[in-house]
């Protein structure tokens, strides 16, 4: 029961990464109808900005670094749609050619980090934080800052999209494309905010996989890719709350399932997931942004 609790908590924290990152994939699924699969190097290149902030460049403080790389990611993510996935997306009805689209971006984003950074492992540069006790639950406390700024950023999306002018004009526009434009709605700007909320969020995800593991490389979010995929299925795909709800379950899942199973399988009870949701509930456990 001792090493449950432990997990349990390892999985809260895994949520809050998971959060982060999921809730910014379906911000922009919802407002673009496809999948992004070059979002695990966008929360990437937050933690490699990051540490090259820290550690190369300006040998700037871990958590200023952390938020200037994450809006760095940002506007990235709003380049990269102005440049080549809206392009794309503009002269191919099918969002499955945008897909691939983004496919091809995740194998270049991939390829220049490894020769920026190489396959090396990279460490921030941070006082060693040691695990206390809370509870039941074992956590660093750069990991309980991590999972406190995750659960405050949920709360500001929350907000952001039920009480503010931008919030409504995001969903409406998730809702029905035609109709956001008739009422007047700037589509375009609306989907730049949309791409570096997207970015920032991939970004920060990124950030606080690489706290939580104590270190990163240039592939270190990718294999958390699919998990996130499974928390946005597994909440409906584009449902913001939807994405929360999912991730921590799959933060959970993923977190206790070397209990019962082999260690090095648990990343894959995200693939289990994503497979057994797409056959028996593919709409997901909750309503998508616009009608959320």
């Amino acid at each position: 029961m001792h090493l449950f609790w432990i997990d349990f908590g390892t999985g809260l924290a895994t949520a809050a990464v998971v959060a982060l990152a999921a809730t910014g994939l379906t911000l922009q699924f919802g407002i673009t109808n496809y999948i992004n699969f070059a979002y695990g190097d966008f929360m990437g290149l937050g933690a490699l900005l990051t540490f090259a902030l820290n550690n190369q460049a300006f040998h700037l403080n871990f958590w200023i670094a952390a938020p200037i790389a994450a809006i760095l990611v940002g506007v990235f993510a709003v380049i990269a749609n102005q440049l080549l996935l809206a392009p794309f997306a503009r002269r191919f009805s099918n969002p499955a050619l945008t897909m691939i689209v983004t496919f091809g971006l995740s194998l270049f984003m991939a390829n220049v980090a490894t020769v920026i950074w190489t396959g090396n492992t990279l460490f921030f540069r941070m006082p060693i934080s040691v695990d206390k006790k809370v509870g039941p639950f074992l956590w660093s406390p750069d990991v309980m800052i991590v999972m406190g700024f995750a659960v405050l950023v949920m709360v500001m999306i929350h907000l952001l999209l039920k009480t503010t002018r931008l919030g409504k004009m995001m969903r409406a526009l998730s809702d029905n494309t035609s109709l956001a434009l008739t009422s007047g709605i700037d589509v375009r700007q609306i989907t730049n905010v949309t791409w570096f909320m997207s970015g920032l969020l991939a970004g920060l995800g990124g950030i606080a996989l690489a706290v939580e593991e104590a270190n990163l490389t240039v592939t270190s979010a990718e294999s958390y890719l699919f998990v996130i995929f499974a928390a946005v299925i597994l909440g409906g795909i584009g449902s913001v709350y939807g994405a929360m709800l999912g991730a921590l379950a799959i933060g959970l899942l993923t977190e206790t399932a070397p209990l019962y199973i082999n260690a090095g399988y648990k990343l894959d009870v995200g693939f289990f997931i994503v497979i057994v949701l797409l056959l028996f509930r593919p709409q997901g456990l909750v309503p998508r942004l616009g009608r959320s």
